[in-house]
This record gives C-alpha cells, sequence and structure tokens, in this order.
C-alpha cells in the first residue's frame, strides 16, 4: 500500500504561544522524522508524505507522526490517501517510472 498523508496542527499549543508567522513547519518536522525513522520507503513533497508498506506498519507511523504533532496545537487534522494493491511494491516509483513513459510515448 501507498499512504499519502498531510498532518497539521491547529489552534494554540496547550503551553505556549503559537508562532507569529502561523507556520506549522516545526511540527511537519517532527512528524517527518517519525517517518523517516521508521525504515519504510517514503517521499515528502510541499503538501503530502507518502510512505510505503503493509497496512499495519503504515498506519502504525501515520499514528506516531500524528501523535508527534499533538504537542503543537489543540487539535490535529490528519488526511489520508491510500492505493492499496495487494503483491506490489516498489510502487511510489514504478506508477511514476509508469507515467513518465506513457508521457514521453502517447498512445504506445
Amino acid at each position: 500500500m501507498i499512504l499519502a498523508f498531510s498532518v497539521a496542527p491547529s489552534g494554540a499549543p496547550a503551553g505556549g504561544a503559537e508562532r507569529a508567522d502561523a507556520s506549522v513547519s516545526d511540527a511537519v518536522a517532527e512528524a517527518v522524522r517519525v517517518v523517516r525513522a521508521s525504515g519504510l520507503p517514503h517521499r515528502t513533497s510541499s503538501m503530502f508524505t507518502e510512505i510505503e508498506g503493509e497496512w499495519d506498519e503504515v498506519f502504525d507511523v501515520v499514528k506516531r507522526a500524528t501523535e508527534a504533532v499533538l504537542p503543537f496545537g489543540s487539535r490535529v487534522s490528519l488526511v489520508m490517501k491510500a492505493d492499496i494493491r495487494p503483491g506490489y511494491e516498489g510502487e511510489m516509483d514504478g506508477k511514476l517510472e509508469r507515467l513518465e513513459r506513457a508521457i514521453e510515448a502517447p498512445g504506445e
């Protein structure tokens, strides 16, 4: 499975002030640290982090990444989208490679 997710805090943190620029980069950095430490294939872009693995391991990482963001706000928003294709691995890159080939050779 490939799971794309975005996690971000909102509201004032329990014990401190919000950043003046309203950036959530510190909170997102904590979530990405969890993903990187997982050892699972992953990719982070400006809007989402993708992670690839089996159900239980992927959802465990997403849960821990969400928990890492909790101290940064009074609530947390989590958005997820999954591509579930049993029996396939390496699809984070495989899907992109197939797309690039299709762009380069339309109609073939």
